[in-house]
Parts: structure tokens; sequence; C-alpha cells
């Protein structure tokens, strides 16, 4: 079998990687070429930076990895509240499901409740609020859980169990007030457009790609078609090397001795991706 002259092995080699940045360019120029979709003023809290110890052991520099959270249950029920990027929300049923492309079916059979979960999952277009409504019941539904645990204490002084329990209470309200994520998933859909129409401000409502998989929800005797976010289609940004100085002392959420604050100016563009324009460092909050 003849062989490649090693000259001609090394020029189409060449070649590709050229075509393969030239492309990643490419797709970069025209994400940024348009009016910015989105634009938004994240922190800290948003953005996670790694610990110290990992900040800059990759060759591509230092990345934020982008903290979101969904609200598993509408105000009123009882759940296991907000979770961290992922979860089943409350408000994407059946009807949503099957106008994100997924089949319902027959679920009263076994067999039909196996062919709808074994679905393959779906891209979307994910809805995403900043300090919205589903923030203020996630910090509201802290508080009334912190004051519960604190009642019940003083109500059984001398009980490690309650005194405990209040103590956790207390720290996840600090948490929710100072160091949890605002970003919460709050719709999706196929059509960006119509998206932008039903959230208009591109301040506050944050457009992205994610990927959506098909589960179910015991209601009682019955079984409800829903959908679980999974993932973020762009869970981490890059910061330009001219914007990470206000990063390079700073130590993560977490991290003995963190805490430190910082904001972000994000932008994201027609192939709904996003990036930093911006960071300025903040004071630290007291707690």
């Amino acid at each position: 079998m003849r062989s490649w002259p090693r000259g001609r092995t090394l020029a189409i080699g060449t070649t590709l990687i050229v075509l393969t940045n030239a492309a990643a360019l490419g797709g970069v120029w025209w994400n940024r070429s348009a009016i910015p979709e989105s634009a938004l003023t994240l922190s800290e809290r948003e953005l996670r930076l790694p610990w110290r110890s990992l900040r800059f052991t990759e060759d591509s520099g230092l990345a934020l990895n982008l903290n979101w959270r969904v609200a598993e249950r509408e105000a009123g029920e009882s759940g296991s509240g907000p979770t961290f990027n992922g979860g089943a929300p409350e408000w994407l049923a059946a009807a949503q499901m099957t106008a994100l492309g997924f089949a319902s079916g027959d679920l009263d059979s076994d067999a039909g409740r196996r062919r709808y979960t074994r679905q393959l999952p779906r891209e979307a277009i994910l809805v995403l609020e900043l300090d919205g409504p589903a923030r203020q019941y996630a910090l509201d539904r802290a508080r009334a859980n912190a004051a519960q645990h604190a009642a019940a204490a003083a109500a059984n002084v001398g009980s490690k169990q309650f005194a405990d329990r209040a103590k956790r209470a207390a720290d996840e309200l600090a948490r929710e007030e100072h160091s949890n994520s605002r970003l919460f998933v709050v719709d999706a859909g196929l059509d960006a457009h119509l998206l932008r129409q039903k959230y208009p401000d591109r301040s506050r409502f944050l457009l992205l790609r994610g990927t959506v998989r098909p589960t179910l929800r015991d209601r009682g005797q019955t079984t409800q078609a829903t959908g679980y976010i999974s993932r973020l289609s762009t869970s981490r940004i890059h910061v330009p090397h001219a914007l990470s100085g206000p990063l390079e002392s700073a130590r993560a959420i977490g991290e003995p001795g963190g805490g430190d604050r910082f904001s972000a100016d994000i932008l994201v563009g027609q192939r709904l991706e996003p990036w930093i324009v911006d960071m300025k460092p903040l004071p630290k909050t007291d707690k």
C-alpha cells in the first residue's frame, strides 16, 4: 500500500486546522455582528469562579460557570423547591412538551410510560429570568422555613435536634440572601422571536439554548407527562484576558477566605451564545 509523502500529509493537516479555526472565528463574528439579543449584568452568584487551584489549569484561560436554577414547585405546594443547574419545573407540563416536539402518548399503561420517558432529549430555547418572581418565591420560602424552625427550637429549648434544624434553615436563608444564584429558567420554546415577544425586557430575560428530556410526575393516582431541563448548551463563559484583572486575586464562594464579589456585563448574540464585555470588582457584603 502506497503511503502519502510526509509533506503532503503535513499540508493537509495544516489546512484542516486553518479551516477549523476559520469556521470557529466566523461563527463568533456572526454571533456578535448584529444588535445583541440580550444584555444583562450578572454577579459572582450567577457566574461561579473556579477555586484558585483550578483557575488557570487549562490553556484556554479562565472561564466562569453559569449558575442557574429551576423552581420545581409553584408557591403553595409542598416539594423539593428550587434546584441548581437542572430540574423538572412545574410549568413544563404535557402541552408544552408536545410543543417542544415530544409525543405524550398513553400514560395509563407501563408500556406507554416507558415509550414517553425513552424519547431522546431535544434542544430547546430556554428563558432565564434574573431576580424575578421565581427568585422571590425561593427567598420567601427560605425565610418562612427559617422562621418555622426557629419557633420550633424556641418551643423545645435544650433539644439538639430542633436546634440543629433551626441552624440549617438559618444557614440556607443566608445563602439564599447572599450567595445563591438569582437566575431561574421560567419558560422554554423553539422560536426565539416568539419568546422575545413574550419576554421583551432584554436586561432581565436571557435566551440560551438548552436540553430538555421527558420525565413523569406522580399526582396521587395519576401520572403526568413533564420535562426535565438537564443542561445549557453554554455552561461556561470565557473571560477575555484583558478583563481578567479583577479576578486574579479573587476567591470563589465556598473557597477558604472566599466570597469576593464582582459584576460582569454579558451580551448574547444572534446564535444565542454569550460573551463578557466588562467586569468590575465589588465590595464584600456584610453578613
